[in-house]
């Protein structure tokens, strides 16, 4: 792989991300694509796998979801875990350092979560690593970077049913700075996602690309594009 995304990186991705000089886009709310995803299921268990520092966690635990988020980088749990405290979810969340290509859970969860995540690991393998953590009945939603995106406009694929633009996901993160694409070994397509869930296993829900726009250098809008997928382990 170009990028290692070890401890290491993601340190450094962090310290920069809260240097105030750094031009790093905002990280304040949620990724819109969890909120679309996620609204109508009941409140369980969840893991929120590389989540940086903590903006899905957070809107999980405002929603009633018992979370555990992991990231690698204890810089970002740090920051995390002071947003947490200032929105009244602390009770809710359990923030864990812990690098997720070898950490083990002891129980599964009834959602799984993972957003723009990027491990020391093939992109692909970790979104297998993490599904097997999903209860039965449960929820496995993965948003990534999308690999050579269809030129058929800012919402398309396959019909069922971001405009984040966060360094999202920490210690297994976002990957690409303010104004940059992310490496191609950080990125998926549809078919990549989708063909790694067997179908006696997993329902796909929904499963989409979208477009969204960040800004670049000087202030210049750039085009990203992601693969959105849900899916429900079968019972």
């Amino acid at each position: 792989m170009t990028h290692s995304f070890e401890k290491d990186y993601w340190e450094r991705h962090w310290e920069q991300a809260h240097d105030p000089e750094a031009e790093v886009p905002d990280q304040s709310g949620p990724n819109s694509h969890l909120e679309r995803e996620i609204a109508g299921l009941r409140p369980g268990t969840a893991l929120d796998a590389g989540c940086g520092t903590g903006a899905d966690a957070i809107w999980l635990a405002d929603r009633g979801w018992r979370v555990t988020a992991a990231d690698i980088s204890g810089t970002a749990l740090e920051a995390a875990a002071e947003r947490a405290a200032q929105a009244s979810v602390a009770a809710r969340v359990t923030w864990l350092e812990a690098d997720l290509t070898t950490w083990l859970p002891t129980s599964r969860f009834d959602l799984v979560a993972t957003s723009y995540a990027h491990p020391a690991m093939p992109q692909l393998a970790f979104y297998e690593r993490i599904a097997d953590w999903v209860a039965p009945g449960g929820t496995l939603l993965i948003v990534g970077h999308l690999h050579e995106p269809t030129s058929a406009g800012p919402d398309v694929g396959q019909g069922r049913g971001h405009e984040h633009g966060h360094a999202h996901g920490g210690g297994h993160g976002h990957a690409a700075g303010a104004g940059q694409q992310p490496p191609v070994e950080a990125t998926v397509s549809l078919a990549d996602i989708t063909g790694r869930l067997d179908p006696a296993i997993w329902c796909i829900e929904s499963a989409e690309e979208r477009a969204r726009t960040v800004t670049g250098p000087e202030g210049r809008p750039l085009a990203m594009h992601d693969a959105i997928v849900r899916a429900t382990r079968h019972a």
